[in-house]
Protein backbone atom coordinates (compact mmCIF):
# COMPACT_ATOMS: atom_id res chain seq x y z
CA UNK A 1 0.00 0.00 0.00
CA UNK A 2 1.53 2.86 -1.04
CA UNK A 3 -1.10 6.18 -0.17
CA UNK A 4 -4.09 5.89 2.18
CA UNK A 5 -5.87 9.21 1.44
CA UNK A 6 -3.10 10.97 -0.75
CA UNK A 7 -0.75 10.15 2.75
CA UNK A 8 1.60 8.12 3.54
CA UNK A 9 0.51 4.62 5.32
CA UNK A 10 2.77 5.76 8.52
CA UNK A 11 1.08 8.41 9.41
CA UNK A 12 -2.32 6.38 9.94
CA UNK A 13 -1.06 5.55 13.16
CA UNK A 14 -0.81 9.38 14.49
CA UNK A 15 -4.29 10.68 13.02
CA UNK A 16 -6.64 11.94 15.76
CA UNK A 17 -10.83 10.14 14.75
CA UNK A 18 -12.56 13.49 13.09
CA UNK A 19 -15.43 12.99 15.72
CA UNK A 20 -12.82 13.80 18.38
CA UNK A 21 -11.55 16.81 17.09
CA UNK A 22 -12.23 20.01 18.49
CA UNK A 23 -14.33 22.43 16.53
CA UNK A 24 -13.75 26.11 16.66
CA UNK A 25 -15.21 29.27 14.81
CA UNK A 26 -13.29 30.18 11.31
CA UNK A 27 -10.30 32.82 11.87
CA UNK A 28 -8.50 32.04 8.39
CA UNK A 29 -10.33 33.56 5.65
CA UNK A 30 -10.67 32.70 1.81
CA UNK A 31 -10.17 35.60 -0.37
CA UNK A 32 -12.45 35.34 -2.91
CA UNK A 33 -11.40 38.31 -4.78
CA UNK A 34 -9.18 37.65 -8.39
CA UNK A 35 -9.61 39.91 -11.04
CA UNK A 36 -11.27 43.71 -11.36
CA UNK A 37 -14.00 42.23 -13.64
CA UNK A 38 -15.31 39.63 -10.83
CA UNK A 39 -17.58 41.99 -9.01
CA UNK A 40 -19.64 38.79 -7.43
CA UNK A 41 -16.28 37.55 -5.84
CA UNK A 42 -15.76 41.33 -4.67
CA UNK A 43 -19.13 41.77 -3.32
CA UNK A 44 -18.95 38.24 -1.42
CA UNK A 45 -16.17 39.22 0.22
CA UNK A 46 -17.03 42.62 1.86
CA UNK A 47 -20.69 41.34 2.35
CA UNK A 48 -20.51 37.62 3.63
CA UNK A 49 -16.53 37.07 4.31
CA UNK A 50 -15.63 33.40 4.25
CA UNK A 51 -13.60 31.33 6.68
CA UNK A 52 -11.89 28.23 6.27
CA UNK A 53 -14.51 25.86 8.14
CA UNK A 54 -17.81 28.08 7.36
CA UNK A 55 -20.89 26.65 7.36
CA UNK A 56 -22.53 28.35 5.00
CA UNK A 57 -26.62 28.75 3.23
CA UNK A 58 -26.89 30.13 -0.09
CA UNK A 59 -30.65 31.19 0.02
CA UNK A 60 -32.05 31.03 -3.57
CA UNK A 61 -35.45 31.32 -5.29
CA UNK A 62 -35.11 29.34 -8.39
CA UNK A 63 -33.18 31.16 -11.36
CA UNK A 64 -31.63 33.76 -9.35
CA UNK A 65 -28.01 32.56 -10.29
CA UNK A 66 -27.09 30.19 -7.32
CA UNK A 67 -25.20 27.51 -9.68
CA UNK A 68 -22.87 30.27 -11.63
CA UNK A 69 -22.04 31.71 -8.05
CA UNK A 70 -21.37 28.58 -7.22
CA UNK A 71 -18.84 27.93 -10.04
CA UNK A 72 -17.33 31.42 -9.88
CA UNK A 73 -16.94 30.57 -5.82
CA UNK A 74 -14.77 26.97 -7.08
CA UNK A 75 -12.44 29.30 -9.50
CA UNK A 76 -11.96 31.76 -7.05
CA UNK A 77 -10.84 29.45 -4.48
CA UNK A 78 -8.78 27.23 -6.44
CA UNK A 79 -6.95 30.47 -8.29
CA UNK A 80 -6.08 31.57 -4.95
CA UNK A 81 -5.85 29.09 -2.39
CA UNK A 82 -3.48 26.11 -3.93
CA UNK A 83 -3.69 23.97 -0.93
CA UNK A 84 -7.09 23.57 -0.52
CA UNK A 85 -9.28 20.55 -1.75
CA UNK A 86 -12.42 21.42 -3.68
CA UNK A 87 -15.46 19.24 -4.24
CA UNK A 88 -18.58 20.30 -5.70
CA UNK A 89 -21.16 17.81 -4.97
CA UNK A 90 -24.48 17.95 -7.39
CA UNK A 91 -27.69 16.28 -6.06
CA UNK A 92 -30.78 15.87 -7.97
CA UNK A 93 -29.11 18.01 -10.85
CA UNK A 94 -29.79 18.48 -14.63
CA UNK A 95 -27.54 16.29 -16.45
CA UNK A 96 -26.43 19.33 -18.82
CA UNK A 97 -25.73 21.23 -15.44
CA UNK A 98 -23.13 18.76 -14.45
CA UNK A 99 -21.28 18.84 -17.69
CA UNK A 100 -21.06 22.82 -17.34
CA UNK A 101 -19.72 22.64 -14.12
CA UNK A 102 -17.32 20.23 -14.88
CA UNK A 103 -15.72 22.55 -18.17
CA UNK A 104 -16.40 25.27 -16.15
CA UNK A 105 -14.56 25.29 -12.91
CA UNK A 106 -10.73 24.58 -13.05
CA UNK A 107 -9.29 21.12 -13.10
CA UNK A 108 -8.53 20.33 -9.77
CA UNK A 109 -11.76 20.87 -8.62
CA UNK A 110 -13.46 17.50 -8.12
CA UNK A 111 -17.02 17.28 -9.71
CA UNK A 112 -19.51 14.73 -8.27
CA UNK A 113 -23.02 13.95 -9.20
CA UNK A 114 -25.89 12.45 -8.86
CA UNK A 115 -28.72 13.26 -11.65
CA UNK A 116 -32.61 13.77 -10.80
CA UNK A 117 -32.89 10.50 -13.14
CA UNK A 118 -31.18 8.67 -10.67
CA UNK A 119 -32.71 7.14 -7.32
CA UNK A 120 -32.66 8.75 -4.18
CA UNK A 121 -30.94 6.20 -2.48
CA UNK A 122 -28.01 6.98 -5.02
CA UNK A 123 -28.29 10.59 -3.90
CA UNK A 124 -27.55 10.16 -0.64
CA UNK A 125 -25.00 7.31 -0.95
CA UNK A 126 -23.09 9.70 -3.33
CA UNK A 127 -23.35 12.59 -0.36
CA UNK A 128 -22.13 10.19 1.99
CA UNK A 129 -19.01 9.19 -0.14
CA UNK A 130 -18.51 12.59 -0.02
CA UNK A 131 -18.60 13.32 3.18
CA UNK A 132 -16.82 10.51 4.56
CA UNK A 133 -13.41 11.42 2.44
CA UNK A 134 -13.69 15.12 3.38
CA UNK A 135 -13.47 14.27 6.98
CA UNK A 136 -10.80 11.86 6.24
CA UNK A 137 -8.59 14.11 4.99
CA UNK A 138 -9.54 16.52 7.62
CA UNK A 139 -8.50 14.15 9.83
CA UNK A 140 -5.01 14.70 8.21
CA UNK A 141 -4.94 18.32 8.25
CA UNK A 142 -6.31 19.22 5.16
CA UNK A 143 -8.29 22.02 4.75
CA UNK A 144 -11.52 21.10 2.53
CA UNK A 145 -14.25 22.73 0.99
CA UNK A 146 -17.62 21.19 -0.50
CA UNK A 147 -19.69 23.11 -2.45
CA UNK A 148 -23.31 21.46 -2.51
CA UNK A 149 -26.42 22.04 -4.23
CA UNK A 150 -28.55 22.00 -2.88
CA UNK A 151 -29.12 20.18 0.29
CA UNK A 152 -32.53 20.77 -0.19
CA UNK A 153 -32.82 18.05 -3.01
CA UNK A 154 -30.44 16.01 -0.58
CA UNK A 155 -32.93 16.50 2.17
CA UNK A 156 -35.96 15.41 -0.07
CA UNK A 157 -33.97 11.80 -1.13
CA UNK A 158 -33.86 11.46 2.74
CA UNK A 159 -37.07 12.30 2.99
CA UNK A 160 -37.68 9.29 0.43
CA UNK A 161 -35.45 6.82 1.50
CA UNK A 162 -35.56 6.88 5.93
CA UNK A 163 -37.92 4.31 7.09
CA UNK A 164 -41.21 6.85 8.30
CA UNK A 165 -40.75 7.27 12.18
CA UNK A 166 -44.62 8.26 12.21
CA UNK A 167 -44.08 11.59 13.47
CA UNK A 168 -44.95 14.24 9.81
CA UNK A 169 -44.07 17.38 9.74
CA UNK A 170 -45.65 19.90 7.55
CA UNK A 171 -45.37 19.26 4.31
CA UNK A 172 -45.35 15.55 4.09
CA UNK A 173 -41.63 15.94 6.02
CA UNK A 174 -40.52 12.95 8.19
CA UNK A 175 -38.64 14.13 11.42
CA UNK A 176 -36.21 11.58 11.41
CA UNK A 177 -35.45 12.17 7.91
CA UNK A 178 -34.14 15.89 8.69
CA UNK A 179 -31.15 14.00 10.72
CA UNK A 180 -28.57 12.99 8.13
CA UNK A 181 -29.05 16.19 6.37
CA UNK A 182 -27.95 17.86 9.05
CA UNK A 183 -25.28 15.67 10.54
CA UNK A 184 -23.89 16.23 6.65
CA UNK A 185 -23.51 19.85 7.09
CA UNK A 186 -22.68 20.21 10.39
CA UNK A 187 -19.53 18.53 9.82
CA UNK A 188 -18.03 21.67 8.22
CA UNK A 189 -15.52 22.93 11.34
CA UNK A 190 -12.46 24.61 11.83
CA UNK A 191 -10.54 22.06 13.46
CA UNK A 192 -7.78 23.20 16.12
CA UNK A 193 -3.89 22.56 15.59
CA UNK A 194 -4.78 22.32 12.01
CA UNK A 195 -7.35 21.30 9.24
CA UNK A 196 -10.78 22.61 8.38
CA UNK A 197 -14.20 21.30 6.55
CA UNK A 198 -15.90 23.96 4.54
CA UNK A 199 -19.31 23.53 3.61
CA UNK A 200 -21.19 26.45 1.45
CA UNK A 201 -24.81 24.49 0.43
CA UNK A 202 -27.56 26.30 -1.38
CA UNK A 203 -31.26 26.14 0.01
CA UNK A 204 -34.03 26.15 -2.18
CA UNK A 205 -36.94 28.83 -1.37
CA UNK A 206 -40.13 30.06 -3.19
CA UNK A 207 -40.40 26.62 -5.00
CA UNK A 208 -44.09 26.71 -4.01
CA UNK A 209 -43.60 23.55 -2.21
CA UNK A 210 -44.55 23.34 1.41
CA UNK A 211 -41.51 20.69 1.67
CA UNK A 212 -38.95 23.20 0.80
CA UNK A 213 -39.80 25.62 3.30
CA UNK A 214 -39.91 23.33 5.72
CA UNK A 215 -36.43 22.44 5.22
CA UNK A 216 -35.22 25.56 5.00
CA UNK A 217 -36.78 26.28 8.50
CA UNK A 218 -34.79 23.31 9.85
CA UNK A 219 -31.08 24.29 8.14
CA UNK A 220 -32.27 28.30 9.02
CA UNK A 221 -30.31 28.78 12.41
CA UNK A 222 -27.63 25.93 11.89
CA UNK A 223 -24.94 27.68 9.44
CA UNK A 224 -22.83 30.14 10.20
CA UNK A 225 -23.19 31.97 7.19
CA UNK A 226 -26.05 33.42 5.25
CA UNK A 227 -26.27 34.70 1.63
CA UNK A 228 -29.61 35.68 0.20
CA UNK A 229 -30.04 36.07 -3.43
CA UNK A 230 -33.22 38.50 -4.17
CA UNK A 231 -35.37 37.18 -6.97
CA UNK A 232 -36.50 40.75 -7.48
CA UNK A 233 -33.13 41.67 -8.71
CA UNK A 234 -32.51 39.01 -11.19
CA UNK A 235 -36.37 40.41 -13.06
CA UNK A 236 -34.51 43.62 -13.38
CA UNK A 237 -31.54 41.87 -14.76
CA UNK A 238 -29.27 42.92 -11.38
CA UNK A 239 -26.27 40.25 -11.09
CA UNK A 240 -25.10 39.45 -8.48
CA UNK A 241 -28.89 39.45 -6.90
CA UNK A 242 -27.45 39.87 -3.82
CA UNK A 243 -29.80 41.02 -0.76
CA UNK A 244 -27.32 42.74 1.13
CA UNK A 245 -29.15 43.32 4.46
CA UNK A 246 -30.01 39.87 5.27
CA UNK A 247 -26.67 38.21 4.28
CA UNK A 248 -24.15 38.17 6.78
CA UNK A 249 -21.35 36.26 8.57
CA UNK A 250 -21.30 35.57 12.44
CA UNK A 251 -18.22 36.24 14.26
CA UNK A 252 -16.98 37.78 11.20
CA UNK A 253 -14.74 40.01 13.34
CA UNK A 254 -12.17 37.15 13.38
CA UNK A 255 -12.05 36.92 9.65
CA UNK A 256 -11.39 40.33 9.38
CA UNK A 257 -9.01 43.36 10.61
CA UNK A 258 -10.19 45.75 12.70
CA UNK A 259 -9.54 48.39 10.58
CA UNK A 260 -11.19 47.06 7.31
CA UNK A 261 -13.82 45.57 10.23
CA UNK A 262 -15.03 49.13 11.13
CA UNK A 263 -15.10 50.67 7.44
CA UNK A 264 -17.40 47.45 6.91
CA UNK A 265 -19.65 48.06 9.20
CA UNK A 266 -19.81 52.23 8.16
CA UNK A 267 -20.66 50.79 4.60
CA UNK A 268 -23.65 48.47 5.73
CA UNK A 269 -24.71 51.40 7.25
CA UNK A 270 -24.84 53.37 4.62
CA UNK A 271 -26.11 50.49 2.32
CA UNK A 272 -28.98 49.59 5.50
CA UNK A 273 -31.05 52.60 4.02
CA UNK A 274 -31.22 52.02 0.95
CA UNK A 275 -33.68 49.29 -0.67
CA UNK A 276 -31.92 45.92 -1.89
CA UNK A 277 -31.41 47.05 -5.67
CA UNK A 278 -30.56 50.64 -4.74
CA UNK A 279 -27.26 49.20 -2.41
CA UNK A 280 -26.32 46.83 -4.64
CA UNK A 281 -26.31 48.99 -7.78
CA UNK A 282 -24.29 51.54 -5.35
CA UNK A 283 -21.75 49.04 -4.02
CA UNK A 284 -21.39 47.87 -7.85
CA UNK A 285 -21.31 50.86 -9.58
CA UNK A 286 -18.46 52.01 -6.78
CA UNK A 287 -16.03 48.93 -6.82
CA UNK A 288 -16.29 49.24 -10.66
CA UNK A 289 -13.81 52.65 -9.77
CA UNK A 290 -11.58 50.81 -8.01
CA UNK A 291 -8.95 48.08 -8.81
CA UNK A 292 -9.34 46.50 -5.31
CA UNK A 293 -10.97 45.67 -2.72
CA UNK A 294 -8.38 47.45 -0.53
CA UNK A 295 -8.65 50.24 -2.62
CA UNK A 296 -12.47 50.71 -2.21
CA UNK A 297 -12.55 50.83 1.43
CA UNK A 298 -9.43 53.27 1.28
CA UNK A 299 -11.78 55.84 -0.41
CA UNK A 300 -14.51 55.21 1.63
CA UNK A 301 -11.77 56.20 4.81
CA UNK A 302 -11.29 59.57 2.75
CA UNK A 303 -14.97 59.83 2.52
Amino acid sequence: VEAINYENPDNLAEKVVFSDLTPLHPEDRFILETTVEELNMRIIDLVTPIGKGQRGLIVAAPRTGKTILLQKIANAISTNHLEVKLIVLLIDERPEEVTEMQRKTAEDVEVISSTFDEAAARHCQVAEVVIEKAKRLVEYGENVVILLDSITRLARAYNTEMPHSGRILTGGVDAGAMQMPKKFFGAARNVEDGGSLSILATALIDTGSKMDEVIFEEFKATGNMELHLDRRLVDRRIWPAIDISRSGTRREELLLDPKELQLIYRLRRVLSELNPTESIELLKGRLAKCRTNAEFLMTMNLD
